[in-house]
C-alpha cells in the first residue's frame, strides 16, 4: 500500500506523463463509444490526434501534476474539451464536453 501511495505522490509532485496511445471510454448524453488518442507531451504541453466516433483531429493541451486537459475542433460537434486526472491505477478519469452533441464522463487507459 504504501508503495502505491508513494507512486501516486510522485505523480503528482512530477507530473503525469501521458505520452503513447490511449483508449477511453466516453459516456455522453447522446450515447456512448470509444475515442482514441495517440499524445505526445513536453514538459507540460500536449499535443497528438483524435480518432473517434466525429472524424480525426489535432489534439492539444495541458497536464499540471496529475491533471490534465485537452481540446479539438469537429465540423459535426464544435469544441470537444476532456478534462481529467490520472489515478494511481494508470487511467485517466473525468469530464468530456462534445459540443452540440452534449457533455459526459469517460475514463481512457493506455494502449498496450
Amino acid at each position: 500500500m504504501a508503495s502505491v501511495v508513494l507512486a501516486f505522490a510522485s505523480l503528482t509532485l512530477m507530473g503525469a506523463d501521458l505520452s503513447g496511445k490511449w483508449s477511453a471510454a466516453v459516456t455522453l448524453d447522446a450515447g456512448s463509444g470509444t475515442a482514441k488518442f495517440e499524445f505526445k507531451q513536453s514538459g507540460d504541453k500536449l499535443t497528438g490526434t483524435y480518432t473517434g466516433l466525429v472524424g480525426t483531429a489535432e489534439v492539444t493541451g495541458t497536464v499540471k501534476g496529475s491533471d490534465a486537459e485537452w481540446s479539438f475542433n469537429s465540423e459535426q460537434a464544435g469544441k470537444i474539451t476532456y478534462k481529467g486526472t490520472l489515478g494511481a491505477d494508470g487511467k485517466i478519469t473525468g469530464t468530456v464536453e462534445y459540443g452540440q452533441i452534449g457533455s459526459g464522463k469517460f475514463t481512457a487507459e493506455r494502449e498496450k
